[in-house]
Order: structure tokens, then sequence, then C-alpha cells
């Protein structure tokens, strides 16, 4: 049996185990939270360290890819240097792959309704954080609002165009990236707390809304009808609250396992674990033929029917 271990920087509330098996083999996988505490983390990699065949890391990730740079994150360097035997994927290795099937698959959804995303008017909460996601929808011709400005430093401005985000991240990400991490995320229990309503005027002028699920959550507001929610990771609590907002679709870029959406740090880690060659010569293109194979396909869900654009709960 393959063996995946996530270990998260957040919640253990958001932890899941799950069993399956794919092209024949068992494989047991496994998110395992530590609240935030990176000692408690490193002290499980160590413990676990060849012991997996495969970690995830959770809540952090050792760069952030924004178009052909990447920019490195100083405290992610000790996980990096604390795993020395199992292969370790942070899901950058797979963030495009499945950002590209999942804004098909919903193109296609939108299709056999009529509708298409060109034109549709789409916020993405931080562009810098999943590129891939904002770049793609942009491709298939979505009015594309960065939040990053917003969600990220509280600023009122929002951006639109890629190129803006391109530029704001070569200025601010190589000072930003060598911060201590949680002074910039909320970790562990934090990521529970009840929304915080702030910029609906965003939330409410877009039909899609896209990026980091805690992110999305962390400011939506309670009225969400007739909404489009493409996120990473949803647990069965998630999407019961986005369903009491009205929200119509829910896309998470991976598959759902016995009620639960793994995060692509996950996704990245089951893959290593199923491919026979040293980490260091994995290419891309063995991630795309083996998700391909299986196939690994974003889950589309319809938490309700889809209602005039000028409803509203009451």
């Amino acid at each position: 049996m393959k063996r995946v271990v996530s270990v998260s920087l957040g919640s253990p509330a958001r932890d899941h185990a799950v069993s399956l098996t794919l092209l024949g083999e068992q494989i047991h996988l496994e998110r395992r939270g530590v609240n935030g505490d990176m000692q408690r983390a490193l002290k499980l990699y160590r413990e676990l360290d060849g012991r997996v065949d495969a970690f995830g890391v959770g809540g952090i990730e050792f760069y952030m890819p924004v178009a052909k740079r990447r920019y490195y994150w100083r405290d992610a360097r000790r996980i990096r240097q604390a795993i020395r035997v199992s292969k370790a994927g942070d899901g950058n290795g797979v963030r495009a792959i499945l950002a590209r099937r999942a804004v098909k698959a919903l193109e296609r959804t939108l299709n056999a309704e009529g509708r298409t995303l060109r034109g549709m008017k789409a916020l993405k909460t931080t562009a810098v954080a999943r590129y891939f996601l904002a770049q793609e929808l942009q491709q298939h011709g979505c009015e594309l609002t960065c939040g990053d400005l917003m969600f990220a430093l509280g600023v009122p401005l929002p951006l639109h165009k890629l190129e803006s985000v391109r530029l704001l991240a070569s200025v601010l990400l190589p000072p930003v990236t060598q911060l201590p991490y949680h002074w910039l995320y909320s970790l562990g229990e934090h990521q529970l707390a009840p929304p915080q309503e702030k910029w609906g005027r965003y939330y409410a002028d877009s039909e899609i809304i896209a990026g980091d699920f805690l992110q999305i959550r962390s400011y939506m507001p309670r009225d969400l009808r007739g909404k489009i929610i493409l996120t990473n990771t949803t647990t069965n609590r998630d999407v019961e609250e986005l369903r009491e907002r009205g929200v119509n679709l829910l896309v998470t870029e991976t598959p759902r396992f016995s009620g639960r959406t793994f995060g692509t740090n996950v996704i990245e880690a089951l893959l290593l674990a199923l491919v026979d060659k040293p980490q260091d010569q994995i290419t891309v293109e063995d991630f795309d033929r083996l998700i391909e194979r299986f196939p690994l396909e974003p889950s589309i869900e319809v938490l309700n029917p889809r209602c005039p654009t000028d409803c509203r709960l009451p």
C-alpha cells in the first residue's frame, strides 16, 4: 500500500483520511493539521520521513510561481531541509494542470446550459497566489478583477490586468517571502473564524468567485445567490455553508473523496507516490499523463438552481 500524508499548518478540524485504489494500487491518503505550529510540523516531517511514500506540504508552499518567476518562502526552506527520504509535493507541480482542467470543465458545464465563460465577471481573490487559475480565466474570456491589494493588504484597489499582478509580485514578493509566514496568512484555528463581510461590492458584481477557499470564505457575504465558486479544497461543512448562502455551482480543482476534496499538495504527493522514478526525474508531462489515465476530474456540484441576477436572499 502506498501511504501519502499531508502535514498542514492549518487547523486539525479539517483533517481527513481515505483509502482508495487507483491503477491497481491501494493508497491511503491522510491530512494532519498542526494548528499553525511550525515546530510540530517539522517534528512530524522528521518522524514520518522514509515511512511514507510522499508528503503533501499543506498550508504553505515552497515558492509562489507568478508567470515564469518563482518567489521562494524563507520559512518553507525549513520543511524542505527536514524531508530527506520521502518525496514531497506542495502543489506547484500540478497546479497549472488542475487549473486548466477545472476551467475547461466549467466551460463545458456552462455550454450545456447555453452559457459561456466569455464575458463573465470573475473575482480572483489574489492572483499572485494560484496565478495559473487567474490566467486560465482570462484566456477563456472572463472580465477579471484581481483582489491582491484588497485581500492581502486591505487596500481598496482592484487590479484588472495580469501585467499589473506580475509587476506587483516583482516589487512585493521578494521582501514579503522573507517574512515569517504567520504574519501574512491566517493559520490553525484562525481559519475557522466566522467570515467578516468585506469587499461586498466585488463579490456582488462578480459571477465567478475564484481562489483559495479559506481566502474566499474569510470575507464572503451572506448572499452569494447565483454565484459560481471555483476553488481548491472544501469539506462537507464548507459545501453546506455555500449552499446556505445560495451558491449555484461549486467547482473544485480536485475530485471529492468520501465527502472532501483534498488540496493540490495531496494530489501532487499522490502522483509522486505512483510514479516509479526519483523525484528529481519526474516531469510535468509525467503528472499530465497520470492524471489522464485515472482520470482525476475536477468536482462540479450544483448547490442551488440558477436564479435571476437581481435575486437576493431574504
